[in-house]
């Protein structure tokens, strides 16, 4: 018993002995990906601040300057996390672990569509906010009730579809997303057909008359 005891210890301290370099090198590659990564991330921030971008958009009323900086933040995260899967790959492969890379490869191959996913909704963001703005000085005469209602339903309705183009872009529920926007487009084209042809049936009517009578 004690035989096959020491036997065991003594193969894990082999083993261990063995797998010591190829732990420390994967470790120190690891380390030097997360120190590169930290120092990437606080140099993205250092250009937004730099340009002032937050400042830009706040000035001509297309977003708040606390939105921006969160926009800013989620960009310069993705470039952190992206730095250290990029350096999490060769760890794993000195460790022997080639069957964790081909997941991790997985995942950095679907990581441009974050990236764009990211960029769209910050652009529709920005066009949400641009659409309330001329929606709201185009119908002010119309009264200011009004006016505010349709600026806010221009505005929801942008971001509603940013979020559908957001979540094609990302792969989740593409199906779903479609058939959202076909029954969208739908519900538009009956309601102006509805619209049209009730309230508009007089205006129709002498339409027709007067094609009518042309061609008497």
């Amino acid at each position: 018993m004690l035989e096959l005891v020491n036997t065991i210890v003594i193969q894990f301290i082999q083993n261990f002995l063995i797998f010591l370099p190829s732990f420390l090198g994967g470790f120190a590659i690891l380390t030097i990906g997360i120190l590169l990564s930290t120092a990437l991330k606080q140099a993205l921030l250092s250009i937004f601040r730099f340009i002032r971008l937050d400042t830009l958009l706040e000035k001509t009323r297309l977003m708040r300057r606390t939105e921006v900086k969160i926009w800013q933040e989620v960009l310069a995260e993705i470039l952190k996390w992206t730095t250290v899967i990029l350096f999490l790959i060769p760890t794993l492969e000195v460790w022997h672990l080639s069957r964790a890379t081909l997941v991790i490869n997985q995942f950095l191959f679907y990581l441009p569509n974050v990236i764009v996913a990211v960029v769209i909704g910050f652009v529709g963001l920005i066009a949400s906010n641009l659409g309330h703005d001329l929606v709201k000085h185009s119908v002010k005469t119309i009264g200011a009730t009004s006016a505010n209602t349709l600026s806010v339903f221009t505005k929801w309705l942008i971001i509603f579809f940013t979020i559908l183009v957001v979540l094609n872009q990302l792969g989740v529920a593409q199906d779903l997303v479609r058939i959202l926007f076909t029954g969208i487009v739908v519900m538009v084209a009956l309601a102006g057909g509805l619209a049209f042809g009730l309230g508009g049936k007089d205006i129709a009517k002498e339409m027709l008359e007067e094609l009518r009578n042309k061609f008497k």
